[in-house]
C-alpha cells in the first residue's frame, strides 16, 4: 500500500464545505466520487483540514492509499477533465506511509478580503464594508492576538474539539490596492470558523467598538459570545499549507 499527496485548489461557493455531508454536496465527495471512476475502487481522500461552506481555497492538500500503480501526472491530467470547473487538481505525488495530510501539517495560511468601494468585479471573493477602518490599529490588535495561545473566544460554540490552543505565528492587514485589503493569519492549526470570528472581531476593532485593551479581554474571556460576528464565508481563502 502506498500513499500519496494530491494538492488541489477550489471555489467552494457551490459546496457545503471540504468535508461529505449527508445533506449536501462537498469538495471531498466530488473528489471522492472521480477517484473511484479512475482507480475503479473505493478511495478515501483525507483533506488537511476542512473549510465551512462557501469558503474557498487556494491550496488544499489531501492523501490517499493505494495497491495500484499508476502514473501520478496523468492521474491528474484525467481528475481535472473529469472534476467540476470549480475544482483543479495541481499535482499527484508519493509521500512516505506515515505522512499525514491533516496531522503532519506545520502551518496553515488564510487569507480574508475586504474592499470599502463598491466593486461589481471581487464582490464574489471579497466582502464589501463601509465603515471607516483604523487598520493600523487592528494590526496592533493582531499582534496582540499572537501573544495568546487559547483561542476559544473564537470556536464555534457547541464544537468536538478537544483544545482550543492554537499557535498563532501571523495576523496581520496588508492593503493590496486602493479600498482593497487582505488579512492574512498563519497557525498550527485552525479551530472551527475562527478565522471569520477573528476577522468580524478585528473589524469592531477597526471600527471603534473596541479599544486594545477590550480586544485582550475577548481573547481572555475564552467565551464566543464575547468576540465580534462571524464574517461572511465568500471572502475567506485557505491559501497554504506547510509540511
Amino acid at each position: 500500500m502506498s500513499r500519496y499527496f494530491i494538492t488541489f485548489c477550489y471555489d467552494g461557493a457551490a459546496y457545503h464545505g471540504w468535508q461529505v455531508q449527508p445533506n449536501g454536496n462537498s469538495v471531498q465527495a466530488e473528489l471522492q466520487k472521480a477517484m473511484a471512476v479512475l482507480m475503479r475502487e473505493t478511495v478515501e481522500v483525507v483533506g488537511a483540514g476542512r473549510t465551512d461552506a462557501g469558503v474557498h481555497a487556494h491550496k488544499m492538500v489531501a492523501h490517499f492509499d493505494s495497491e495500484q500503480q499508476f502514473d501520478a501526472q496523468q492521474l491528474a491530467y484525467k481528475l481535472n477533465k473529469l472534476l467540476p470547473r470549480d475544482i483543479a487538481v495541481s499535482d499527484i505525488h508519493p509521500v512516505p506511509e506515515d505522512m499525514h495530510a491533516r496531522f503532519s501539517a506545520r502551518s496553515r495560511t488564510y487569507h480574508y478580503f475586504i474592499h470599502t468601494n463598491k466593486n461589481p468585479f471581487i464582490r464574489r471573493y471579497s466582502c464589501e464594508l463601509h465603515y471607516k477602518l483604523d487598520f493600523d490599529l487592528m494590526n496592533e490588535a493582531g499582534n496582540i492576538l499572537c501573544t495568546y495561545h487559547d483561542f476559544g473566544a473564537f470556536c464555534k460554540s457547541h464544537t468536538d474539539v478537544k483544545t482550543t490552543l492554537c499557535s498563532v505565528t501571523q495576523a496581520q492587514w496588508l492593503e493590496i490596492e486602493p479600498h482593497r485589503y487582505c488579512f492574512v493569519i498563519t497557525a498550527d492549526r485552525f479551530l472551527r470558523n475562527m478565522v471569520r470570528a477573528v476577522v468580524g472581531t478585528l473589524v469592531d476593532v477597526g471600527r471603534g467598538r473596541l479599544t486594545l485593551e477590550e480586544f485582550a479581554n475577548v481573547i481572555e474571556s475564552k467565551k464566543r459570545t464575547n468576540a465580534g460576528e462571524s464574517m461572511p464565508a465568500h471572502a475567506l481563502f485557505l491559501h497554504d499549507i506547510v509540511y
